[in-house]
């Protein structure tokens, strides 16, 4: 007599054929859009691979600005702030840079301030004025001095379009669009509140942005404008593509045959098609899962992977801005023409002294003593005593000089400043903080939980190893043939999804008693 078999197995058993019926029904209906989806993904993100969305670069920005002329800026910054509505002067501002107006030859240099609410402003560095709004003429004659371009003309005057979705140009609306007219089509905006240019595309960024981060990132304007809305649609359709790919590899996996082989010696029963899905599948699926896996926590869903970043107390606990007045006129009589000529004076505290941090054309920048003009010399020492204001609870447990990026401090789509000092505190988030050397300015932050997100997010969604990222080509080949994997295990299931749909349903079977009876 044979042993009575456990209750569990024969209720597993019985459940078995239901619970596979469910996950092929899910696998097929979920996985006929999902597919679509993954197609347009991986396409799209190979496109990203070479052309961003667009962005004025602070190279850039700072190329088409003019000398500044410091002889005429005779407003104080303390003066400047002065003229801003009281609100605005509630608290120290975030920002506030000298550079040179452009709406008209001799309109001389301006401050330009970020209020702590992220309100913009301009006020005038000749007489203190609170500049107001700029028409479509000014703007116009703005970006012809930024570009060079006489043929610069005024197009329209816009909310926000396409190439302007992003959240964090919203205190400069509404913006002109100004077309140059040159051969790359390029066309400027230009906030209609400051006058500063914002933005610039070109017709290959524009053309090749359609195919890349707009459908990529569903970035399209009416979704893009709300972004609760916009959320919600990505992190919803990412978690559908989840459940596809899931189903898609236990199927895969309960399909496949490695010893015992079908009849023709194959490891798949299908042919065609399904056969190109099925091996696709399971050669990329893992990849295709942590894709999409990645993307959805890109959107950090429930709020799992919120950032620390070092609250307004605690900046001005370290950076002592106003402690002391700035003195003006100011000290600083560099060279005033040519591609090293400062572009832009960016007004900075450190430790409760002020500095100007000065850069020209491209980007290149030097920091001076406020008072004396001298370059500024600010040792570990210094930093280290300011650094322990940031975080007044927790004692700082290493302070390294970072002189070459590691896995968490790199550039492979942003730039990073190296060298930088990575400060690392005894606290319970495992709070790290990254300050300029030069400046003595709070360049990053990060935590246990941003630094998982590392992890998760870039390492498998956009594969940025340090020992792959330095090394491209490499890093392109590898993404090109994971990418080609993933598309075709994608594409074959575009095929088997649009034929099932085609599929007429079949007419029901009529019993044989029936036919007998019609025929006769």
């Amino acid at each position: 007599m044979s042993p009575t078999k456990p209750h569990h197995q024969g209720t597993w058993r019985r459940a078995w054929p239901r619970i596979r019926h469910w996950l092929y029904w899910t696998h097929r209906w979920l996985g006929i859009g999902g597919c679509l989806l993954f197609v347009m993904w991986f396409v799209t993100g190979v496109v990203m691979m070479y052309v961003g969305y667009p962005s004025l670069t602070e190279q850039e920005r700072l190329a088409g600005l003019a000398p500044l002329k410091f002889e005429q800026a005779v407003v104080a910054p303390s003066a400047a702030l002065d003229a801003l509505p009281a609100a605005a002067r509630a608290q120290p501002p975030r920002r506030i840079a000298l550079e040179m107006r452009q709406d008209a030859p001799d309109a001389g240099p301006v401050w330009r301030i970020v209020d702590a609410r992220g309100q913009r402003f301009a006020v005038s560095a000749r007489d203190g004025q609170l500049l107001g709004a700029v028409d479509a003429a000014r703007a116009e004659a703005i970006a012809r001095a930024f570009s060079g371009e006489r043929g610069a003309h005024w197009a329209e005057t816009l909310d926000r379009d396409q190439w302007t979705v992003p959240q964090g140009l919203n205190p400069l609306r509404p913006l002109h669009r100004i077309e140059l007219g040159d051969v790359a089509g390029t066309e400027l905006y230009v906030s209609s509140r400051t006058g500063e240019v914002v933005r610039d595309t070109t017709r290959s960024e524009r053309f090749w942005n359609w195919l890349g981060s707009v459908p990529h990132w569903i970035y399209f304007t009416p979704i893009r404008a709300d972004p609760p809305l916009w959320h919600d649609v990505v992190v919803w359709l990412s978690a559908a593509c989840i459940v596809s790919a899931v189903t898609g590899i236990v199927i895969g996996i309960l399909r496949v045959r490695l010893r015992r082989r079908f009849r023709n010696g194959a490891v798949t029963p299908y042919t065609g098609w399904m056969a190109w899905h099925h091996i696709a599948g399971l050669i990329g699926g893992f990849f295709v899962l942590t894709w999409i896996v990645s993307g959805w926590l890109s959107m950090n869903p429930n709020g799992w992977f919120e950032r620390s970043p070092v609250d307004a107390a605690a900046m001005a606990r370290y950076t002592g801005a106003g402690a002391l007045p700035v003195p003006w006129p100011m000290a600083v009589r560099p060279v005033e023409e040519g591609a090293e000529a400062p572009r832009e004076a960016l007004l900075l505290w450190f430790d409760g002294k002020p500095f100007w941090q000065l850069r020209d054309a491209q980007a290149r920048t030097r920091v001076v003593d406020a008072a004396t003009s001298a370059p500024a010399a600010i040792g570990r020492d210094d930093i280290v005593r300011a650094a322990a204001r940031l975080r007044p609870d927790a004692p700082i447990a290493e302070a390294t000089l970072l002189t070459r990026e590691d896995f968490h401090w790199y550039g492979h789509h942003r730039e990073r400043i190296v060298p930088v000092w990575r400060i690392e505190f005894g606290d319970a988030a495992r709070s790290w903080v990254y300050i300029d050397p030069a400046s003595g300015q709070v360049a990053g932050s990060s935590n246990r939980n941003t630094r998982l997100n590392r992890w998760l997010f870039n390492a498998a969604h956009s594969l940025d190893f340090p020992w792959l990222i330095h090394y491209r080509p490499a890093w392109d080949i590898v993404v090109w043939l994971l990418s080609i994997i993933g598309a075709v295990a994608s594409a074959s299931g575009v095929v088997i999804g649009w034929r099932r749909l085609r599929r007429k349903p079949k007419a029901p079977a009529v019993p044989a008693a029936r036919r007998a009876l019609q025929r006769s």
